[in-house]
């Protein structure tokens, strides 16, 4: 049984659409597709691979969103926390990327855990599994 959408849900999982257009264009900039960064064509196929498995993991996270599962909230959360703790490993170790480079992917990744964390948005997806006593 789906249980109904609020507006705050609707925004979550529209962030985590604009969060898997994010990782599309990382994925075509990996493939070479502009000219936003440069390294070994090893390099390139390995970040677009991951890039492209980005943005599957949140196209179903969108679906999730969209049908107030809580899994989807808890997978968000956890997914825009890792991924800006490795857009900012990727700037502290890889002198070619400036921060101009994975700005994109901060902001909306901070905006989604920002979002995904206010009391109104966390509520909206009821109590954990098993603890709806």
């Amino acid at each position: 049984m789906t249980k109904s959408r609020p507006i705050g849900v609707t925004i979550l999982a529209l962030l985590a659409a604009v969060g898997a257009i994010v990782a599309i264009i990382s994925t075509l900039q990996w493939f070479g597709v502009s000219f936003a960064w440069y390294s070994s064509l090893v390099n390139n196929i390995w970040y677009a691979l991951m890039w492209a498995l980005m943005a599957a993991i949140y196209i179903w996270l969108v679906r999730m969103l969209w049908n107030v599962d809580y899994q989807g909230w808890l997978f968000v959360v956890v997914l825009s926390t890792l991924n800006l703790i490795l857009a900012f490993a990727t700037l502290i170790f890889d002198s070619s990327v400036q921060f101009a480079d994975i700005a994109a992917a901060v902001v909306v990744n901070g905006l989604i855990l920002i979002y995904g964390m206010l009391p109104g948005t966390r509520a909206a997806f009821g109590p954990p599994p098993g603890q709806e006593g």
